[in-house]
């Protein structure tokens, strides 16, 4: 298996900064409240500064998307909604220990951060514009079609697995409670994205190795190095 952005994407956004993790082990019978919590204070002192829409990194993805063609107030990244949502009601929901370490450090980040059940994902998964014939489904259990040239996650069946790029994942490869091997993607727009994403992508290193005792394997890709193979 393998992940990357298409030609395409490097192309239209040579910013780029992407950050990936695969991680084998992961199980539910874990605590990350020490993790959280840190995270979580650290999106309080850089919210206290002012809204989520005021971030750099929420501006550029805000800038992505309106160059996509898409209202960036009707379809935000999935960090400024995980900001929005945690400024409005003071915490986030608690899904899985996974997916709550994750939501957390993109707080801390304000950076995207994608998980993908890799049992639920068929042979490569890629970053690119759609066809119009790919099938997303909804958290819902719903069946939708990405429109033609919408940035999606797609993998080697044709399923999309996020549909506006960062704006929403599929529940289909959502992370369940059986769910033991896992793709986050981390990705970033802004100046300065390299390094931040790196940053974000070492952190989760050292707190799934301390919390599940499990080695990932990480990688930071560019436009020259632009493939994941795991």
């Amino acid at each position: 298996m393998s992940f990357q952005h298409s030609t395409d994407m490097w192309s239209d956004f040579p910013e780029l900064a992407a950050g990936v993790l695969h991680v084998e082990g992961i199980h539910r019978g874990v605590s990350v409240e020490a993790h959280i919590t840190r995270f979580e204070a650290l999106a309080r002192v850089r919210l206290a500064g002012g809204a989520e829409g005021d971030l750099p990194e929420i501006q550029a993805w805000r800038r992505a998307f309106s160059r996509m063609g898409l209202k960036p107030t009707q379809y935000r990244s999935a960090s400024e909604a995980l900001l929005r949502r945690f400024r409005k009601e003071g915490t986030l929901p608690k899904i899985h220990p996974l997916i709550d370490l994750c939501n957390a450090a993109s707080l801390a980040y304000a950076v995207p951060v994608a998980v993908f059940d890799l049992a639920r994902v068929a042979g490569d998964l890629k970053v690119r514009p759609a066809f119009g014939d790919e099938i997303y489904t909804t958290f819902s259990g719903n069946v939708e079609l990405p429109e033609p040239q919408e940035v999606i996650f797609v993998d080697a069946s044709g399923r999309a697995h996020a549909r506006r790029w960062t704006n929403r994942q599929s529940g289909y490869s959502a992370v369940r409670d059986e769910t033991a091997r896992v793709l986050i993607v981390a990705e970033a727009l802004h100046a300065g994205a390299e390094a931040d994403v790196r940053r974000l992508v070492d952190e989760l290193d050292t707190a799934i190795r301390a919390i599940w005792s499990v080695t990932p394997r990480t990688a930071i890709l560019t436009g020259s190095a632009p493939r994941f193979d795991f």
